[in-house]
């Protein structure tokens, strides 16, 4: 297959799970994106526009950013310091949008650790 048509596809997943989800201020929408090497997460209120917190393997104010990657060692410690960030703000609910990644692996291992953090979805 060649990768415009991967990239097609992967478009027309995200467009399908996002058609059925939107975040609000009392529940947002915790967007998970993961690259080759890095995992963001961001908590996102649909209606105004806006981003309320986020977590990346990237950020400054993650503990030990240099030896996490995108794998589902890294993927467990970044939900849980997702979790803890969103606390932190006063997000208690939110809606997951795991984008066009399927649920197991590494997105199931950053939902399981932010429920196991607090957060309720």
């Amino acid at each position: 297959m060649r990768t415009e048509q991967k990239q097609a596809l992967a478009q027309r997943r995200h467009w399908r799970v996002r058609r059925k989800i939107i975040g609000t201020k009392e529940r947002p929408r915790m967007s998970v994106c993961f690259t080759q090497k890095n995992i963001h997460v961001q908590f996102v209120d649909d209606t105004a526009g806006l981003t309320l917190a986020s977590a990346s393997t990237l950020a400054k104010t993650t503990p030990e950013s240099a030896k996490l990657a995108a794998n589902a060692a890294s993927a467990k410690t970044l939900g849980a310091l997702a979790a803890q960030t969103a606390l932190g703000k006063g997000i208690k609910q939110v809606v997951f949008d795991r984008g066009d990644a399927r649920y197991h692996g590494k997105v199931k291992a950053l939902a399981d650790a932010a429920r196991e953090a607090g957060l309720h979805f």
